[in-house]
């Protein structure tokens, strides 16, 4: 699928709607756009967060495919069915869910929450 210009969904105002916990709310897509799109419609510091954590995947992984879905930017490698990452934003803190955690290694110190 190819990627489109992605905008978040904006109200009276003209800031980005943010849905329970302060998600923002953004369209179904696939490509770097709609994902950049989230990331500067994250409030306040979580949108630094967000930059930051796309430049790791990015740099982790070469053959990256990236998409929208349920207002959450999913990370994939290419040539894999799959994505193995995903983040979303909550009032206090930003979530980041490896969907085979249990495949990483290492893996992460701490218990799964």
């Amino acid at each position: 699928m190819t990627a489109k210009a992605a905008k978040p969904r904006t109200g009276p105002s003209g800031e980005p709607v943010l849905l329970s916990g302060g998600n923002p709310q953004i369209a179904k897509g696939y490509g770097d756009a709609p994902v950049q799109a989230y990331i500067e419609a994250m409030p306040g510091w979580k949108s630094d967060l967000g930059r930051r954590l796309d430049a790791v995947v990015v740099r982790a992984v070469p053959a990256l495919r990236k998409a929208v879905k349920w207002n959450s930017p999913f990370y994939g490698a290419t040539g894999d069915e799959g994505w193995f990452l995903s983040f979303h934003c909550f009032a206090k803190y930003v979530k980041v869910a490896f969907f085979r955690g249990a495949a990483l290694s290492p893996l992460p110190p701490g218990q799964s929450k």
